[in-house]
């Protein structure tokens, strides 16, 4: 996309977002209480129904809301040339690998048996991706937290909306005064007087209406005006707003869940390399002992398969720090080691890039919940602005009623008790600080709006670089693929050719080394690749506004 047609399609929506500013009026659908706080779902540890492992390719990832039946492995047997078989250390437990099909050779412990604990095997839970989203959507506090947000937020609106209905007071007092009161002629005196109250309202004795009304309403007129209309663009933004902290954390669960097929492969592999090391060092031991060979290169595999050795332990810990990092999204014990059982390592089918960059660009413009939540706190702004300008033309109004008991006398003795109701109505204007005060209200309020604005087209500007960014990912990492497979396949033919070299008396064994490096570097390419597409696939999703339910 060109920078002029980024540049228009930024300026569009910031004209419509203008324009949607000059009427900032509307105020927000208002939802219940009941359907806004999301049901509790117990923490895996309390769900074990949930533990499975995944069946294999040729099915639906994703199941259920919030990304229903999206997600999708290529259809094909597991010897197509797209797949990665499974490889065992053992009949009971499987290792997940990108080993491709043809090439499936069960690995020979040797002297590193104490190695081989795969994590795998002591998984507490087993977790698809469908379960880990579905989880993190109806677990993580972060996403609880931003809905109960909401319920704050329209809790603020309700207040608002009631503002001018008065409130109910209740309540007596006592009154004894003894010595010198002056009396309304001027005359000043001695006396003992006692006044008691009761009623609704309170503090009331002498001529004057109770100075707590039993009945009271007392409020400005801009604010019983305005603000219901800032409090709802306030719970509009909260609603959005947890929308997208909804999106982010299941972008994080999909891309930890990603990061822990990424280690639990990565183990495969190096378990791999680290075998294949160890019948080549098992051959260069003998070609030494029978002097085919030198002790150098003795030595030298023996450093080479400790390497492989501390590569195996080095993946096995990202294993259980991935597991960990998933669990915390999942608000699951960190303690309990979760595993994706995924015996393939495919391209997932999220969603296609055929379109380009501009058009994605302008999805992501049009639903981005952030947009929407940053136009709304734009309007919120523009209202609290409005009300500083009418604050100075519109009155203060109190109202209230009392009535109730009053009685009173001399000295201590309360007599002459009879009913008092007392009704008080007043409208007041004011200019704060000599009309100063108020020039710097607005002033406040309107750099207020300005800079909302700023930061919607700021936000503009990041959503159009995400939108760009993550799509560019996606079509390059498809090609990193397609490279990667090449690699494998050129690494294995340099592995198998210098093996029958090595066994056809052409060479020595340390010879071999080179192409089992090869081999596994070459594999971690193309696990890298093909995570590294599924992960942009989930950025891109995001950048969108992908995940927001229709």
């Amino acid at each position: 996309m060109s920078r002029s047609g980024l540049s228009r399609a930024a300026d569009q929506l910031l004209a419509a977002a203008l324009i949607g500013v000059a009427g900032c009026t509307t105020v927000p659908t208002r939802q219940s209480v009941a359907d806004r706080t999301p049901a509790r779902v117990p923490a895996p540890a309390a769900r074990p129904e949930l533990a499975r492992s995944v069946a294999g390719a040729g099915k639906s990832v994703l199941n259920r809301s919030p990304s229903a039946a999206i997600v999708r492995k290529p259809q094909g047997s597991a010897e197509s040339a797209d797949h990665i078989r499974l490889v065992r250390s053992d009949e009971d437990s499987p290792v997940a690998s990108v080993i491709p099909a043809e090439d499936v050779t069960p690995p020979s412990p040797g002297s590193a048996a104490d190695l081989d604990s795969d994590p795998a095997v002591h998984a507490d839970y087993t977790f698809s991706l469908s379960e880990v989203l579905s989880l993190a959507d109806s677990q993580n506090p972060n996403v609880a937290l931003a809905r109960e947000r909401i319920n704050e937020a329209y809790a603020r609106v309700e207040r608002a909306e009631v503002m001018w209905l008065p409130s109910l007071r209740a309540g007596l007092n006592y009154n004894h005064h003894e010595g010198a009161i002056q009396d309304v002629a001027g005359k000043v005196f001695k006396t003992s007087r006692s006044a008691f109250y009761g009623g609704m309202g309170a503090n009331g004795y002498g001529a004057a209406s109770p100075t707590v009304p039993g009945l009271v309403a007392q409020f400005h007129l801009t604010d019983a005006i305005f603000q219901p209309k800032i409090a709802g663009h306030q719970a509009s933004s909260r609603q959005f707003g947890a929308t997208a902290a909804r999106n982010d954390i299941l972008r994080d669960a999909a891309v930890a869940y990603l990061e822990l097929v990424r280690a639990e492969h990565g183990v495969a592999i190096a378990r791999e390399a680290r075998d294949h090391t160890l019948k080549l060092a098992t051959l260069t031991r003998e070609y030494a002992q029978t002097g085919q060979g030198l002790r150098a290169d003795e030595r030298r595999m023996e450093a080479e398969v400790a390497a492989r050795q501390d590569q195996l332990v080095t993946r096995q810990e990202t294993v259980r720090v991935a597991s960990a990092r998933l669990a915390q999204l999942l608000h699951a014990d960190p303690s309990a080691l979760i595993t994706s059982g995924e015996p393939f390592v495919l391209p997932l089918d999220v969603l296609t890039a055929d379109e380009t960059p501009a058009e994605f660009v302008a999805t992501g413009l049009s639903r981005r919940p952030e947009l929407a939540e940053q136009k709304h706190l734009v309007c919120e702004a523009v209202e609290r602005l409005r009300r500083e300008k009418f604050a100075p033309l519109v009155p203060s109004v109190l109202l209230g009623m009392s009535y109730g008991g009053m009685g009173g006398g001399l000295g201590s003795s309360i007599v002459n008790t009879s009913d008092r109701w007392d009704a008080d109505a007043v409208a007041f204007w004011e200019v704060r600080n000599l009309g100063f005060g108020e020039r710097a209200a607005r002033n406040e309020s309107s750099s207020a709006v300005r800079q909302a604005q700023m930061r919607e087209l700021a936000l503009l500007d990041r959503v159009a670089r995400e939108v760009t960014e993550s799509h560019t990912q996606v079509t390059q990492r498809q090609q990193r693929i397609e490279i990667a497979k090449r690699g494998i396949e050129a690494a294995e033919q340099s592995y198998t050719l210098n093996q029958d070299r090595i066994q056809n008396g052409q060479g020595l064994p340390i010879e071999v080394l080179q192409a089992i490096q090869a081999l596994a570097t070459a594999r971690r390419n193309y696990l890298d690749a093909v995570v590294d597409y599924n992960v942009a696939q989930f950025e891109l999703c995001r950048a969108i506004g992908w995940f927001v339910e229709a």
